[in-house]
């Protein structure tokens, strides 16, 4: 058991060491005893450790995808670059696991209590309102704080996730239906708010971790690797709920092991986010906020302010519908949850096709002409929602709508990290944020009350009419400002 005991502080000494000479940190390298006393003993024993089992290899498990990500680049980084990127998409990849095992089935929780079309309204009004009133405190924590990640990994990356162990946990306490659909909406709210709650730091990384001029080859290769988890997680979430509902006889406990998966893999995500090496911020370390900075900065940052109002109206026509599609399969197909998992499993599957697309070609032609592209088609699907008689043809609709909205989120994400100021960035992301959440409020209690009072198909109208006008907004005060600027930069002087 002792030679056991020395070859594994051995190697975890050793792996320490690896990951700070990796990252620039010779705190390791100055300490003369400790880890070599144990090598050197590793060392003479060497003859008997060749019948013990290998150990995991990670340096050539992470090999390949090191690898890709410096193609990606096509410039070179540095190694803590290397090293950051690499596990914030090992962070994504484990954080789509995650969202895919619960995020769609939260109404569906509700609905098994016996939720109407108003409650869920409720839900996703509650959540949103939650997520829009943590941005900006958000925001303003960043400037008393010297380090952003903690922030990060305390808000949505841990008391977020915490709510999915509650959520799962809620059928225990053996409340009534009512108080049960209650703590639902608050317990998603609360997730709201930590997740929203730490989003301006995540984005302010984001933006100094992820260079410019690979954005779109590398988040469109992360966003390949989350759509292909959520291909797979989707469906098996859904046939999890089935099988253990079918089981146990109840109409809950397959929504809690959902909520238990989805909460350890939540979990899995944060450890690979907290070994991030925080990037140095772009922001001067000698500046601070005063009034009316945040607006001074907009005036200066074209098209932000435009994308800004465009958000808010293309927002709330999203929540008018969003939280409502797989209740109406539900309440009038008769869905099981298998069946929604299966057909949203085709917007995954064709958003791999998206993001293969979509990413080199934002390189090259820029985010406002995939958002422009792909933003004028997605007001047709909800449209085509009016005319379904069956829940197979929601996968048809699935096809066109995976493959175009993986291009719209790819560039939307871009235009945020290029048009946000970089000295009020934080602040920046919090309004934009705040926006979107403001209308996300608003949207889903209008759905809930047209849904219950006149029906789905009007909703489904409204919602289309409302992204289109979001994208006329999108094109007058976005993309022509921009076009004119870049074209004031092309014109030489005599």
């Amino acid at each position: 058991m002792l030679k056991k005991f020395w070859f594994s502080a051995a190697t975890r000494a050793e792996m320490d060491a690896a990951d700070a000479a990796e990252l620039g940190d010779d705190r390791h390298a100055e300490r003369p005893g400790g880890w070599r006393r144990f090598l050197f003993q590793r060392r003479l024993m060497a003859g008997e450790y060749h019948n013990y089992p290998q150990r995991w290899n990670w340096s050539a498990v992470m090999r390949p995808l090191d690898h890709r990500i410096e193609e990606q680049a096509r410039t070179e980084i540095s190694r803590r670059t290397l090293v950051g990127l690499r596990f914030f998409w090992l962070d994504g990849l484990f954080a789509s696991i995650s969202e895919n095992f619960y995020l769609g089935f939260v109404p569906l929780f509700a609905l098994a209590y016996g939720a109407s079309a108003g409650d869920i309204g409720w839900l996703t009004a509650v959540g949103n309102l939650l997520g829009a009133m943590a941005l900006f405190p958000g925001a303003k924590v960043l400037e008393w704080l010297p380090r952003r990640k903690p922030v990060v990994l305390w808000a949505g990356a841990g008391v977020g996730r915490i709510m999915l162990l509650l959520l799962a946990l809620l059928p225990f306490v053996g409340t009534g239906p009512r108080i049960a659909i209650g703590a639902i909406i608050v317990l998603n709210g609360l997730r709201a708010f930590a997740s929203n709650f730490g989003n301006p730091a995540w984005t302010a990384i984001v933006a100094d971790l992820v260079p410019a001029q690979m954005r779109g080859r590398y988040f469109g290769n992360r966003n390949l690797a989350m759509g292909l988890a959520a291909l797979l997680v989707t469906p098996l979430a859904g046939f999890v709920i089935r099988t253990v509902n079918v089981q146990t006889g109840s109409p809950v406990i397959g929504y809690q092991w959902i909520f238990g998966l989805a909460f350890v893999f939540g979990m899995i995500s944060t450890l690979f986010f907290a070994r991030i090496p925080e990037p140095k911020s772009t922001t001067a370390t000698d500046y601070a906020h005063k009034k009316g900075d945040l607006r001074r900065a907009m005036r200066q940052s074209t098209g932000f302010l435009g994308l800004v109002i465009s958000a808010f109206i293309w927002n709330m026509a999203l929540q008018v519908a969003g939280p409502f599609y797989n209740v109406f399969l539900v309440t009038e197909f008769d869905a099981s949850t298998t069946t929604i998992g299966l057909v949203s499993s085709v917007s995954s599957l064709t958003a791999l096709f998206g993001q293969r697309y979509f990413g080199p070609i934002m390189d090259r032609k820029g985010a406002v002409w995939v958002a422009l592209v792909s933003g004028l088609v997605i007001p047709v699907l909800p449209l085509a929602w009016m005319f379904i008689t069956a829940p197979w043809q929601v996968g048809a609709i699935n096809v066109l709508g995976g493959f175009v909205w993986a291009g719209y989120n790819l560039a939307g994400f871009a235009l945020l990290l290029d048009l946000t100021p970089e000295t009020e960035r934080p602040r920046a992301v919090a309004l934009y944020q705040t926006a979107v959440f403001a209308s996300a409020v608003l949207g889903p209690i209008l759905g809930g009350y047209v849904a219950d009072t006149v029906s789905y198909q009007a909703i489904f109208g409204i919602s289309a009419g409302g992204r289109l006008l979001g994208m006329l907004i999108f094109i007058f005060m976005v993309a022509r400002p921009i076009s004119r600027k870049l074209a004031e930069s092309r014109v030489v002087p005599a």
